[in-house]
């Protein structure tokens, strides 16, 4: 993806009409850790290549953050329910996080701190991201990275392509319906989900972010990339 350049500008694009975050935290598909974890927050934490089978290039990547200590202690400060909260002081962001961030920031002048998945479970993660609000007032930016499909399957099998394209259109509707409870069912109220999504990774960090939505009313939400990419679906939304 980082060498589309048409996602590269959908994504460039939607980082300039919004105001620039004093900080971002990101939750992606590819760090699960229980309990709740906090990435490390040194300027210039080294990578991690969570991959496997690419082109050299891909494992020399540098997206050299800012400190962001300060970010870190309160995203603590407010996850304080949450016992224990682990820091990993090396750990660097995963690519689910770094290469949405070069795409947005490619200037590396923004503090971003990593939060994992201490479960996938759709609920555990909502009421997680509600813990996050807070930040959103003092101008943070809360990402939650994944595919709105994730389907090995229909890369392989194009025939299969009508599961992700229903899946698509179903969360796309329950969306702008502000239906956190189908959503958060996605595994059995969603078309073709079996295939979409056959493991959970990619799809609940969408949950936490609609946690992190206001509090006023059902969660506004604008569709912002609404594409497909090897014929899974990147619809992007913005969360008001």
């Amino acid at each position: 993806m980082l060498d589309d350049p048409d996602w590269l500008g959908q994504l460039k694009a939607w980082s300039q009409a919004l105001p620039k975050p004093r900080a971002v935290v990101i939750i992606s598909a590819h760090w699960e850790n229980a309990p709740v974890a906090i990435s490390g927050a040194a300027a210039g934490t080294p990578l991690v290549y969570d991959f496997g089978g690419f082109h050299p290039h891909y494992y020399t990547l540098q997206y050299a953050t800012p400190d962001a200590s300060d970010l870190a202690r309160r995203l603590a400060g407010v996850l304080g329910g949450i016992t224990p909260i682990h820091h990993h002081v090396d750990r660097g962001l995963d690519h689910g996080a770094f290469i949405p961030m070069m795409a947005m920031y490619p200037a590396a002048d923004v503090p971003v701190v990593q939060l994992s998945m201490p479960s996938l479970d759709p609920v555990a993660l909502h009421r997680l991201g509600v813990k996050l609000r807070a930040l959103r007032d003092e101008g943070v930016l809360v990402i939650g990275s994944g595919f709105m499909t994730h389907s090995f399957a229909v890369m392989r099998n194009p025939a299969l392509a009508g599961h992700t394209e229903a899946f698509d259109e179903w969360a796309a509707d329950a969306l702008d319906r502000g239906d956190v409870d189908a959503l958060t069912d996605y595994v059995a109220k969603g078309p073709g989900a079996a295939v979409s999504h056959p493991t959970a990774d990619h799809f609940v960090p969408l949950l936490l972010t609609l946690g992190a939505a206001s509090d006023v009313g059902r969660p506004q939400v604008k569709h912002i990339i609404d594409d497909t990419k090897f014929l899974n679906s990147i619809r992007s939304i913005q969360v008001a």
